[in-house]
Formats: structure tokens, sequence, C-alpha cells
């Protein structure tokens, strides 16, 4: 029996709402009445995709078209998969059918369009789309886009559209998109004190203040645990394979390392994969975090494994040695890596502090996981807790890990890429070396500077800002540099 028209209208409502946690629990009553109901499997992938768990996405999405057949909601979802699991080549050719059927999404298919073609550097493309004019460009979104075009030939007529997208009433992550956009222009051109003044305004404009309790409550609670000096739970599962995570901050060149790796024969970066999130939510639901970890059933602990391993282990990284997972989170759950993935490896890399912290506060992260880098003084009191919480971590717990210093990287790279494969028991590769040259899509924050060579230009950044910085950065600074390998 298909559920009352009601329930269906409210699944709606919820997702308009971005009320996805309660949409994916009605969504699931409504499968439980008719596990044949197309519209709320369709909910499940607008869950998953809202929640940032595409592999539950793209298996949700295959079930609603067996249901669905021809729906512009279905194409729209599967673009949307398909290019956040680095298949945009794919997504591009599901937005340009619903853009020529002219589907009733065709607006949000252009728009997303364009967005893909700029991330993925088809500048050519993109430049023809905004050419070919349309109502699109009428949206906030389009004159982002447009903007995006304008700022090749034109700098300061693209940062005043985007300064001016910033300061108008309108959506906030539309403000906060534009006015970073404008930040990162005013940045290379050299003008520092606009760029740091705008980023400041949007921050104080378009985030809501951020808590930063709850973390330093999860932080205390594992810091306490790891003082006795060992782990405190068994592995109640057997040992994984193949499987590394690089750890550490965002804008701290997990991405660059990352791509270096997935440059190898045997190896696949997985981006940020979202299992390390699912598998952090799983063991608070399930009461299990942290100081419960000993007590999980070994059924429950093989569960949470395979969800992980499943959702990693695609076909499309199928006949690789190794999947290296970059997830910004990973240092907050290590010992959940200890205690349900154990035998994975880990990279953990640093940068200098404050060229971490310049990146952070001039880019656009979402404020309601990242608000903290709204602040200079969040920053530091973020990048503190991870630094002392990874290394305490990697080391108490018996992780098996390799300590990498942004800097050294970039000043040696090849001997970094023998380093890292080394570590991982596989012979290094020339196109290692050559990140910039990786066709898979890049979907972080550094997705322009990964399609450069490696290069020295963001060592040093810090000193434009130098007023932001003073004696509280010491010790972070001193910790950073005693890791250092080259002079």
């Amino acid at each position: 029996m298909p559920p009352p028209v009601n329930q269906r209208a409210e699944l709606q409502r919820l997702l308009q709402r971005g009320d996805f946690l309660n949409a994916k629990h009605l969504a699931g009553d409504m499968l439980r009445r008719n596990p044949r109901d197309g519209e709320a499997w369709l909910g499940v992938a607008r869950c998953a995709i809202g929640m940032n768990r595409m592999r539950v996405a793209e298996e949700a999405l295959e079930r609603a078209e067996r249901m669905i057949t021809g729906d512009h909601r279905i194409g729209m979802a599967w673009a949307i998969v398909d290019h956040y699991l680095a298949r945009s080549d794919k997504a591009i050719d599901r937005l340009r059918v619903l853009i020529a059927r002219k589907a009733p999404n065709a607006l949000d298919a252009t728009i997303f369009l364009a967005d893909i073609l700029h991330r993925t550097g088809k500048r050519a493309e993109m430049k023809a789309l905004v050419e070919q004019g349309g109502m699109w460009l009428t949206d906030v979104r389009g004159r982002i886009m447009a903007a995006r075009v304008r700022a090749k030939d034109d700098r300061e007529g693209a940062v005043t559209e985007f300064e001016a997208i910033a300061r108008e009433p309108g959506e906030m992550s539309m403000r906060r998109n534009a006015g970073f956009e404008a930040v990162q222009l005013l940045d290379s051109a050299g003008e520092y004190r606009r760029a740091w003044e705008l980023a400041t305004y949007i921050h104080e404009h378009t985030a809501p203040l951020f808590n930063l309790s709850d973390m330093h409550a999860d932080v205390h609670a594992q810091r306490q645990l790891l003082a006795n000096g060992k782990a405190w739970f068994n592995p109640r599962v057997p040992e994984v394979q193949g499987i590394a995570f690089i750890v550490g901050m965002p804008r701290s060149g997990t991405t660059l390392l990352e791509q270096m790796l997935d440059r190898h024969s045997c190896v696949a970066g997985i981006g940020e994969y979202e299992g390390i999130m699912a598998l952090g939510d799983s063991l608070v639901h399930a009461g299990a975090w942290p100081r419960g970890l000993g007590t999980l059933s070994p059924e429950d602990a093989v569960m949470f494994q395979n969800n992980y391993i499943s959702g990693a282990r695609t076909p499309d990284v199928a006949g690789k040695a190794w999947l290296v997972d970059k997830s910004l989170q990973t240092w907050r759950w290590l010992p959940a890596v200890a205690a349900i993935l154990p035998g994975a490896s880990c990279m953990h890399i640093t940068r200098d502090p404050r060229d971490t912290a310049v990146s952070l506060y001039l880019s656009s992260f979402n404020p309601k996981h990242f608000g903290w880098t709204g602040s200079v003084g969040g920053i530091r009191e973020v990048m503190t807790a991870e630094r002392a919480l990874s290394m305490e971590a990697l080391s108490v717990l018996k992780i098996r890990h390799e300590e990498i210093v942004y800097e050294d990287l970039i000043e040696d790279p090849d001997g970094h890429a023998q380093r890292v494969t080394n570590f991982l028991g596989i012979a290094p590769e020339s196109d290692m070396l050559r990140p910039e040259d990786n066709t898979r899509t890049v979907l972080t924050l550094s997705h322009e500077q990964v399609r450069r060579p490696i290069n020295r230009t963001s060592i040093g950044r810090w000193k434009n800002y130098e007023s932001a910085f003073g004696p509280e950065w010491d010790a972070l600074v001193a910790t950073h540099n005693s890791r250092r390998r080259c002079p």
C-alpha cells in the first residue's frame, strides 16, 4: 500500500527545509510500509546527498530508478552524486540532457553545469555557456558563475560584482560564496588589507557564533583515556588491508598529498569519503563513544567495519592495492580507526599553523560544521586540539603512521614520494610528481591549486597578514618547526 498523500507531502516539506535527519526517518517509515515506493527511495537519496553520504545516495537512486523512470529529479540527483564521486564527465552529460529537454529543473541544471565546468577547469566551455545567455544568469548563482568568467579578463569588475552580492540581502550561502570569491581575487592581486577586511565582514554577517564546547569536551574525554598510555579497548574485528588515512587540518596539504598518491597505479584516492563520519555517528548512537569502545559486541563491530569498507571499495577503485581517505574529520575519530579498522595506516600532515590559519580564514567553509574558521582565535584552538590529540592517539593506540610536514613535502617532493610509497610497501612512480595531471575531479577548496605543478607560492603566505598573529601562536609554530626535516 502506498503511504498517505500527506506523508509524501511532509517528506517534501522536510527536504525543502533541509531537515534531512527527520526526512530520513520518515522515508524509512514509508519504505517499511512499501519497499517499492520510488518516492521514498528518492527521498532517501536526497537525504543522503544532504548529509554527504554519496555512496548511500547512489544505492538509493538505483532503487528509485527501478520504480520511477525518466524523472528529472532523479537525473539531477544522479548528476550530483556522479560529480561528488569524481565522475564529473558523466554528471555533465546528465545535466546537458536535462537542459536540452527543458526539464522543470533546467535552470538548476544549467547553474550546476557551470559550477562543474569551473571546478574541472573547462574554462572555454564555461565561457561559452555564459555567452549563450539565458534567464539562469539573472539568478544570484548565475551571477556568480558569470563573475567567475569575467574574472579572467576583468579582475576588478569581477570583485565588484562578487562583493555586491556579498553585501546585498539574500541567501547567506550565496553571499558567502560570492564574498570569498572576491577575497581570493583580492589576495591574489596583493590587496591584502581589502581581502582581510572583506573576509572579516563575511564571517561576521553570514555565520552564527560557533560554539567549540562540544569539540573541547570530546577532545578532553579522549585525552583523558589516552593519558593512561595504552588503549582502553581490544579490537573485536579482523585487521583491514590496504586502507590509509591522511590525517590533518583543512588547508594543510591533505589534497596535494592525496593527489600525488592517487597518481600511483596501485593507489586510489577516495577524497573526503563520508565513511569516517558515518562510523563516528554509529559509535555515538550505540553509546560506545569514546569510553565504551571496549563494550561493543563483535557483531556490531564487524557491521561497522563492513559499512565503512563497502562504501570505500566501490567498483571504480577495484584492483587498487591501497585506498587513501582524506576526510578532514579523521583526527577526531582515531580511536574509532584503531577499534573498527585495525591495520589501517595513517599519514599525519601538518603545515605552518599561520599559513594554515590564513588559508582557513580567507576561505568559505560550511559555517555549520566549520564555523570555527571565522575566528583566528577559534582556528588556533582547533589547531592546538588537533595537534595534541592526533599525536597522542597515533602513538598511544599504536596506529601505524608517518609524519609529514607540508613545507618539507614541497621542498623535496621526490624524497617524500619515496617515503610514502615505502611506508605503503609499494615502489615509487614518477607520475606522483605531477599531481596537476590527475584527471580525477577535485571537489575540495584546493581544486585550483592542485591543478598547478608543485610550487612554493603558499609557503610564508602568513607574512602578508602578520598583524593577525601574536605571541599566542609561538608554541604552535615552535612545535611545527621542530618537526621539519628539510632546513
